[in-house]
């Protein structure tokens, strides 16, 4: 398990689903999105909860330095493992 600090905000990376390293915001600035899924606890939750999803979903979206130094972080070979080769993009292209 190991956390990212963001400015004010705390990120536990066992809770990263997908990150978009090239995203736009509405009002088209370049950003990154980073998907959470955190587990919901359905005892908890009481017995009005009839969801069956274990998980929320949540988009953060990220701009500027923030956003500059979690490419970095998320484009390092020591963090993560590039499977597709930065020569082929139209290959990469065609999968999404």
């Amino acid at each position: 398990m190991a956390f990212l600090k963001i400015g004010n905000i705390i990120l536990n990376t066992n809770y990263i689903a997908s990150v978009k390293l090239e995203s736009q915001t509405f009002s088209g600035e370049r950003s990154i999105s980073i998907l959470i899924a955190t587990p919901r606890f359905p005892l908890l939750a009481g017995a009005d909860s009839t969801s069956p999803e274990l998980y929320h979903y949540e988009w953060l979206h990220f701009t500027g330095k923030q956003a500059q130094g979690l490419r970095d972080y998320f484009s390092s070979y020591n963090n993560v493992i590039d499977l597709l080769p930065q020569e082929e993009p139209e290959q990469c292209e065609r999968i999404r």
